[in-house]
């Protein structure tokens, strides 16, 4: 089983997000990036297939610019066998994320795309739904347990009633949850390792396909502050306060 996972370099999630004094979007000069951790879920899945003998070849490929290939290599240290870098100084949209993967998709002809099933920074959670359409292959989403069953995935999602297992054939998309597994941390010498490991790059406009913004940021705001709560002294006066609030 071949897979491809794609990972997207993103704010690392431990740095406070700034907006620019303009308003056009967050400001990204001179803070941390890291792979999306819904990202790196998957890549620990795809690994952990492998290490059971169910994959045999795992392809990282991501779609940003240069600095990207720094979260390729993080994939590839953690046990990635090789990886692609789609490279473009664009703002790429879901849509365009999906038509650029089915590309490549085309050209590796993987059994499964193992992905996360959204970006923290975008938060669109729709590249894998949107890929599973322009492929029509089936998917699953929210995966937070997978198994292999013969010729098919049996993927568990948790939905509002408790979980639902779902049986998928492969070739398959299956978008990952915060509760799939923990992912690992690279050791050094696999690091050292990554640095050797086939890194491809290639740029967007060779995929002849149209990634043209379908969309366009009118303005990015901080949410508003929360003012200070208030300290009452019994229910009563937490009922008689709500009341006045227009709460209840």
């Amino acid at each position: 089983m071949k897979i491809v996972v794609p990972v997207k370099r993103v704010l690392d999630f431990n740095v406070k997000v700034r907006v620019k004094s303009d308003e056009s979007g967050v400001d990204l000069s001179n803070v941390k990036m890291a792979m999306n951790p819904f990202d790196e879920i998957a890549v620990e899945e795809a690994v952990r297939l492998k290490e059971k003998g169910v994959a045999t070849e795992i392809v990282a490929v991501s779609i940003g610019v240069a600095q990207a290939e720094a979260v390729l290599r993080t994939a590839l240290a953690m046990g990635a066998d090789r990886a692609l870098l789609i490279q473009t100084d664009q703002d790429v949209e879901p849509l365009g994320v999906a038509k650029l993967l089915k590309a490549v998709a085309d050209e590796e002809k993987p059994d499964l795309i193992l992905m996360g099933k959204q970006a923290i920074d975008g938060d669109n959670n729709a590249t894998g739904q949107s890929l599973s359409t322009l492929l029509d292959w089936p998917q699953a989403t929210f995966a937070s347990k997978l198994e292999v069953s013969g010729s098919e995935l049996l993927v568990t999602r948790e939905v509002d009633g408790g979980l639902q297992t779902l049986g998928v054939s492969l070739p398959a998309v299956v978008t990952t949850d915060l509760r799939l597994n923990e992912p690992r941390y690279a050791s050094l010498p696999n690091i050292m390792k990554a640095k050797k490991k086939p890194l491809e790059t290639k740029a967007a406009t060779d995929y002849g396909v149209d990634i043209a913004p379908r969309l366009s940021v009118v303005r990015v705001s901080e949410p508003p502050k929360r003012s200070a709560g208030v300290r009452v002294e019994s229910a009563e006066a937490l009922v008689a306060g709500l009341k006045s609030a227009g709460v209840l």
